[in-house]
């Protein structure tokens, strides 16, 4: 019941607009590419990565930090990841990754936890004027999930 606000959330030709980025290709499949804007979707929720990378520059242990999102095929939503620079390496990289999404989780809301885990870097893919690159650590963590996939899934016994 608000025309001016339908108006802004449709296209001339009837799309409705998500703020995803999608291509078609030669099949005539749709594929998400990107963002319009710098927003995590985890259920319904958004989730600045703007927000958790100003809370996780306060960490004494890290250098630089950026989040993406990265897609959850199981629950069909996106989860927060954060990639990055510790000050020093540490002798456990695992554990100093599940220190830093503990460290975070104690300080946002429930659903802006680093879902999507912690990714230790060298540096943080910037361009020359300083932005954070995410399409490259976007395509990082397509290439990490597809190495996954080709692995198989994960057997164990109970």
């Amino acid at each position: 019941n608000n025309e001016a606000a339908t108006r802004n959330a449709l296209t001339s030709d009837g799309w409705f607009k998500t703020g995803d980025i999608a291509v078609r290709d030669a099949d005539g499949f749709w594929y998400i590419v990107d963002r319009k804007k710098e927003l995590i979707k985890y259920k319904g929720f958004q989730v600045a990565p703007a927000e958790l990378e100003a809370i996780l520059l306060t960490n004494p242990q890290l250098v630089d930090v950026a989040v993406i999102g990265v897609q959850d095929d199981v629950q069909a939503t996106e989860l927060p990841r954060a990639y990055v620079v510790p000050v020093s390496k540490p002798a456990d990289p695992a554990a100093f990754a599940r220190g830093v999404q503990d460290w975070l989780g104690e300080r946002v809301a429930y659903h802006k936890k680093l879902r999507g885990g912690v990714v230790l870097l060298d540096a943080i893919p910037k361009s020359a004027s300083g932005k954070i690159l995410r399409r490259e650590l976007r395509e990082r963590a397509k290439a990490e999930h597809a190495a996954e996939v080709a692995a198989g899934p994960v057997k164990a016994k109970l």
